[in-house]
């Protein structure tokens, strides 16, 4: 069945002053076979029937940009990019618009920063106070309060993003067009109803997929492949709400999956994910009801899941489940508290303030059924076409859950981890007694004093059905509690240390149930506790490989302890 519409039908929904400067644009008539995965109720618009010819080398903005402007006037349908390889610069989408790609099709962006612009519509420097809209407007393909638009493959969407990657020693990029005023491959500001699915993304020049204050969005089936230029995220979303990742794949060069500003109702499911940085990053406003399910994250060199919240924000109600993470470094941070000015390869420039009138609240940050492999990224292939350095913190960190000041975590739960980890910590960091209250990136606060979990100012710290094994020789407790109130940790199986060291340090820590906890390897003692230390009890478990099973520092009273075997 074929289509035919007229030009002077096609004309008249369109408004006289863009019809009359873009008539040669417009063909006299048009028919296109349909293809079998577009409903045979939708009207097709074929971007070569406006001029755009699929050799790679003849640009289509202005053939792409009328087609998507003649079906937005149309109430909506499909503009159809058929096989070949259309060169692009910006293109704005429109309300009622499906963007269907082809199999062999190819929307190439262009390699000449000319060919794009700003969308004026979208502000710089967003909300007061949000820092995350400070990077840039422009996209290869955007969209702007619009409702019902759909991105669709097979095919492919290549933006080229090695042209805009500044040359040897701060020379401009081959494109002229550099740092934020690079394209997004695709960005979208306050739409709703999206749908972007079967795609390909490769080789963006900025962040792929870029979505702020959007609401009902569906991502399906992508493979998104961004490492050829700096922060090359994968999705990064501001402020949406009701947004589904379901059965993506992301091998990015930064966050694979960032959630900044307040993000409410959000599922990620079924995907895998690889970078260098961060996978699931949080950070901005109010982050609730989100839910990581199914998902493997593998090579990741630079924090998996990071959680920091600054003063005045909100973490709640957060669950990972069902996680395999593959050889990746630091895999779970959460901090709360002030975070300090950095400059990168330098200590921060002042630690967190220990008050804060306005603390950030974290509560209700669940971990279940989690496989992990821990790894030094020294000894790691390098994923991007560049050296990357790395920094102290990074070879020997792994679960950080790190308030500071007046700022507390609530309700952290583990259930069915395993965390194999690579071992090289040393006496000087088993030493660490204080470790500076600095919160932001998880590798500032240096190597920490425990190689599996170190938790400051937590309440309600769960963790079950846990084990830890070390691959080498670590001279650091596996876990290092400061000031945490109401603790339970049940079933839990950890590589002792060293015969000099103690398995588990507690400073100031209250309320706490151990429960049939193992040892698998000699060490000195189980648990030395120091400081405020109270209501601290060790039922039953198997601790014959301690040479002691409680060690008391100065001030804390043998009743403080209970052993009961």
């Amino acid at each position: 069945m074929s289509t035919v519409i007229s030009r002077r039908g096609l004309l008249s929904g369109l408004p006289a002053a863009w019809a009359g400067k873009n008539a040669g644009l417009m063909p006299f008539h048009w028919a296109s076979s349909r293809p079998n995965a577009i409903p045979a109720s939708a009207q097709i618009f074929d971007i070569r029937d406006f001029g755009a010819r699929g050799d790679g080398r003849t640009l289509a903005t202005r053939a792409l940009q009328a087609a998507v402007e003649a079906c937005h006037q149309a109430r909506g349908g499909v503009v159809y990019v058929p096989a070949g390889t259309y060169l692009i610069g910006t293109v704005q989408l429109k309300s009622w618009v499906t963007l269907h790609l082809a199999a062999g099709a190819t929307l190439l962006g262009s390699g000449d920063g000319r060919d794009y612009y700003p969308a004026r519509e979208i502000p710089l420097g967003g909300v007061p106070g949000d820092a995350t809209l400070r990077d840039g407007h422009v996209g290869l393909l955007y969209a702007v309060n619009a409702e019902n638009i759909t991105f669709e493959g097979p095919g492919t969407i290549d933006g080229q993003g090695g042209q805009f990657r500044r040359g040897p020693h701060g020379t401009p990029p081959p494109s002229g067009r550099g740092g934020d005023r690079r394209p997004f491959q695709l960005l979208l500001y306050r739409c709703r109803q999206v749908r972007v699915r079967d795609l390909t993304f490769i080789r963006g020049a900025y962040h792929c997929l870029r979505l702020v204050e959007c609401r009902f969005a569906w991502f399906d089936n992508l493979h998104i492949f961004n490492r050829v230029n700096g922060n090359n995220d994968g999705f990064h979303f501001i402020s949406c709400e009701y947004a589904h990742v379901n059965g993506c794949d992301v091998l990015s060069g930064d966050d694979a999956c960032a959630l900044f500003g307040s993000c409410r109702n959000i599922t990620i499911a079924n995907s895998s994910f690889s970078t260098r940085w961060s996978v699931f990053r949080f950070g901005g406003g109010t982050a609730e009801n989100i839910t990581v399910s199914n998902c493997i994250l593998h090579e990741v060199y630079g924090c998996p899941i990071k959680i920091q919240c600054n003063p005045g924000a909100r973490f709640e109600n957060i669950a990972f489940a069902n996680l395999i993470l593959q050889n990746v470094t630091g895999p779970i941070h959460i901090g709360n508290g002030p975070s300090p000015r950095y400059r990168r390869g330098r200590p921060p420039l002042a630690p967190a303030s220990a008050e804060v009138t306005d603390p950030g609240m974290v509560r209700n940050i669940s971990f279940n059924h989690l496989n992990i492999r821990v790894v030094d990224p020294r000894h790691q292939p390098g994923l991007l076409p560049w050296h990357v350095g790395y920094r102290t913190g990074e070879l020997h960190s792994c679960v950080a859950l790190n308030a500071m000041g007046n700022s507390w975590l609530e309700n952290i739960s583990f259930d069915d981890v395993r965390i194999s980890y690579p071992g090289g910590g040393t006496a000087a960091m088993a030493a660490i007694r204080e470790v500076p209250e600095i919160s932001g990136e998880y590798f500032m606060n240096g190597p920490l004093p425990a190689w599996a979990v170190y938790a400051r100012n937590v309440r309600g710290l769960e963790l079950a059905n846990v084990r830890f094994e070390l691959r080498a020789t670590d001279l650091r407790p596996a876990f290092n509690f400061v000031n945490v109130d109401d603790c339970a940790l049940a079933n839990c199986t950890l590589a002792g240390p060293a015969r000099s060291t103690a398995a588990m340090r507690f400073e100031a820590v209250r309320n706490c149930l151990l429960t049939a906890p193992r040892l698998l390897a000699p060490a000195a003692v189980f648990l030395e506790a120091a400081g405020d230390c109270r209501d601290i009890a060790i039922d039953g478990g198997d601790l014959g490989r301690a040479a002691r099973p409680v060690q008391l520092g100065a001030g804390v009273v043998p009743a403080a302890v209970t052993v009961r075997q």
